[in-house]
């Protein structure tokens, strides 16, 4: 099969969709690669490390698409890239099409195979091409309400961990998956004083046990939401369900009451936010601020660090990217959770949580193939 990978268009997106050490598994395994020229420049990775791994250097995304059977991408097509999309196409990438709605309308018209990382899911429930770019993203949360907390800047002033004599900041975390987890461990370092909100009380229970007793846990409520966030310094939104939009659980009058100079940091903003007030902004204006509150709701979090966010993502996807280079779609029948991440096919939304949050039908994917 002939497999592509493009410069990324998204604003501020550095990472790349193969890595050159991915690009000789592909090759070693009988595999044609196109790359576009500089299209891993941003991951600190050179055309000459690409060809040297036996790719093949195209000039234009176009000339990549066209010669390519199986696009691999990191972030969804931007409307720059909507014609490249095509008929006998399979496109693999990070896709988040509930906030989506064009993209969903180009992307069915097009009669492409559709198939994104987020909604890959293995039997016991796991998401193994998310969990990578979730820890990165659960570890840069905290890193980043840590900074914004300080001055100068409209962040309140105040030391996450405190000092002797003087409380430790208070901060919240909604979810308890990978990017929770992550937080809370580079939070509980810092001697933050964390909450956990989650439904889920398996894994409340885990963090409990895992963080000996250094967090605190609750069971997720309205009323719990809001008595947390009264007076919070930090909230970080890790909510996530798969494949569909985020619920909008923290309400503007929650935000109001944590107070001027509070920070939050919507990793859930992907899937359209867990917050009343949140919207997507850019690495390049990172923040604003609603109701007194500081706001940083960057879709792309990880792509800040592109070497490390693209290195452990190709782990992840390269063996699926094989399986799908070697067998085609023969890899999803095989795969009941490469099947899962199978959003389009044949003209038809296949995935119940995109269809739901954007009133389509869904037709079942065992139909289609």
């Amino acid at each position: 099969m002939n497999v592509g990978t493009i410069r990324e268009t998204k604003v501020e997106e550095y990472r790349v969709g193969l890595t050159p050490l991915g690009v000789r598994a592909l090759r070693q395994a009988g595999h044609t690669v196109l790359v576009e020229r500089g299209a891993g420049q941003g991951s600190a990775f050179s055309d000459d490390q690409y060809g040297d791994a036996g790719a093949i250097l195209l000039d234009t995304p176009q000339e990549v698409a066209e010669g390519c059977d199986l696009l691999v991408k990191v972030k969804e097509p931007t409307p720059a890239e909507y014609a490249l999309l095509r008929s006998g196409h399979i496109l693999f990438t990070y896709l988040h099409r509930a906030a989506l709605p064009e993209l969903t309308e180009r992307i069915l018209a097009s009669g492409m195979t559709a198939i994104a990382y987020e909604t890959v899911q293995q039997a016991d429930g796991s998401l193994p091409l998310l969990a990578p770019m979730s820890q990165v993203a659960g570890r840069m949360a905290a890193e980043i309400g840590v900074h914004l907390l300080k001055r100068p800047g409209p962040g309140r002033g105040k030391l996450v961990g405190g000092v002797a004599g003087v409380a430790p900041a208070r901060v919240v975390i909604l979810g308890s998956g990978s990017v929770a987890t992550a937080a809370c461990r580079a939070l509980v370092g810092l001697e933050a004083r964390v909450t956990v909100i989650s439904l889920d009380l398996d894994r409340l229970a885990y963090l409990q046990e895992h963080f000996g007793g250094r967090i605190a846990t609750r069971v997720s409520t309205s009323a719990t939401i809001a008595q947390e966030l009264a007076g919070a310094d930090l909230l970080i939104a890790a909510i996530l369900v798969p494949g569909a939009l985020t619920p909008k659980v923290v309400t503007r009058q929650m935000i109001r009451s944590m107070g001027p100079g509070a920070v939050i940091v919507d990793v859930s903003i992907d899937q359209g936010g867990a917050l009343e007030t949140s919207r997507p902004t850019t690495h390049t204006q990172p923040t604003f601020v609603e109701e007194g509150v500081l706001h940083y709701c960057v879709p792309n979090m990880a792509g800040a660090v592109p070497q490390t966010s693209t290195e452990v993502l190709t782990s992840a996807t390269l063996p699926y990217v094989l399986a799908l280079a070697n067998q085609a779609l023969d890899a999803v029948r095989q795969d009941a959770a490469l099947a899962k991440g199978v959003n389009a096919l044949k003209g038809k939304l296949t995935c119940p949580g995109v269809a739901e949050a954007l009133g389509l039908p869904c037709t079942p994917l065992e139909e289609l193939l």
